[in-house]
């Protein structure tokens, strides 16, 4: 199954829909067969076969998408043309059918568009870019002055840009003490040039917002990373980068960046330091295992990506619990899970969007208890 292919059967059942849409809501005078008159239904089997034909327009439209031979998230790339292109057009074929013979019918279709017209503007034209800086506070014994730790998680972008430096500057705006990166920093997708060319625009826009901190730039690979090519992306830049787990004493902290594979072992085992000790992964799967630290960070979940009201993320790509997926988690007393949403999304032939979770740069100030 192929995009294209996917969307032309899809418009081949709106139209097969229709149709016998039509049919059924023929007035009573044009009915001139025995056979035809039958299908004059009153208003309230209108509208139950109406939602009939909604989900099984969507159903088929699922079965489509599970054809693509490609990632899972091509296949909800197709979902996505489904639910937020070929629905609306067969319900705006609906309210055009049944205007005179079922208002309220047409009136719950036009509804439907509109909600999906609203979602649509806000998860592929609004959210995506709507960054939030998330502010949190960590009292703790082991230190004697504050610090300020910025978190910038899944930059996750195919062509570096305005958005990319604007996340950028208002990071540098936080005035952060500590910078930590969490993976995810070119991801190629449709518009793209090669890896390197992408990484060496991220790698200019970081240079001229004057990326950079007194205790560090630290940076973790993530699972979109490219093995040996990702650390160029920082060439020239006042960034350590680890692509294998190693300990740095920071001095007020010590900070255990994991490797990409130990972040997604969920049996990982991190020894206790007698500093503040701070655990940088990309993905959360490993604060399920024995680490003693007192702050774990990661990034990764995108937060989901989508999340619904009273149901949370649909989707989180970890095995931690579902509510340990984004913000901030207590584990145990003094052990703390912040799990960013990151700032950018999936890209290469992922559907494009966010929706009530929006992009983040996490602020964490580390106070010394009274």
């Amino acid at each position: 199954m192929t995009p294209l292919l996917h969307n032309v059967l899809s418009l081949l059942v709106v139209i097969g829909l229709l149709l016998g849409l039509r049919r059924a809501t023929l007035p009573e005078k044009a009915l001139n067969h025995k056979r035809l008159k039958r299908l004059a239904i009153p208003t309230l089997r209108l509208g139950l076969l109406t939602a009939g034909m909604v989900v099984l327009l969507l159903f088929l439209g699922l079965l489509s998408a599970l054809q693509f031979r490609g990632s899972n998230f091509g296949k909800l790339q197709l979902l996505a043309w489904t639910v937020f292109l070929q629905l609306p057009l067969f319900l705006s074929g609906v309210v055009l059918l049944v205007w005179r013979r079922a208002r309220l019918v047409a009136w719950g279709s036009l509804a439907l568009i509109v909600l999906l017209g609203l979602i649509t503007i806000d998860a592929f034209l609004i959210e995506p870019r709507w960054l939030e800086v998330s502010h949190i506070t960590l009292t703790t014994a082991k230190v004697q002055e504050p610090f300020r730790i910025v978190v910038l998680a899944d930059i996750q972008t195919d062509r570096p840009g305005a958005y990319e430096e604007r996340a950028l500057r208002l990071a540098m705006a936080e005035q952060p003490d500590l910078v930590l990166l969490a993976g995810d920093y070119i991801h190629l997708g449709r518009r793209s040039r090669s890896y390197a060319e992408e990484g060496q625009t991220l790698n200019a826009i970081m240079r001229s917002v004057g990326l950079n901190a007194p205790l560090g730039v630290y940076a973790v690979q993530g699972n979109v990373d490219e093995s040996g090519a990702w650390p160029a992306i920082f060439a020239g830049l006042p960034v350590t980068t680890f692509e294998a787990s190693t300990r740095v004493d920071a001095g007020p902290l010590v900070l255990t960046a994991l490797g990409m594979w130990d972040a997604f072992d969920a049996q990982k085992v991190v020894a206790p330091e007698s500093k503040f000790h701070v655990v940088l992964g990309h993905s959360p799967n490993f604060s399920l295992g024995q680490v003693d630290a007192d702050l774990l960070i990661a990034g990764h979940t995108h937060g989901g990506q989508v999340q619904l009201p009273f149901i949370g993320p649909l989707m989180t790509l970890t095995v931690v619990p579902r509510a340990w997926a984004s913000g901030v988690t207590t584990i145990a007393p003094e052990k703390t899970l912040v799990v960013s949403r990151g700032i950018g999304m999936e890209r290469a032939n992922a559907p494009r969007l966010r929706f009530l979770c929006r992009p983040e740069i996490v602020v964490i100030d580390v106070v010394p208890a009274d």
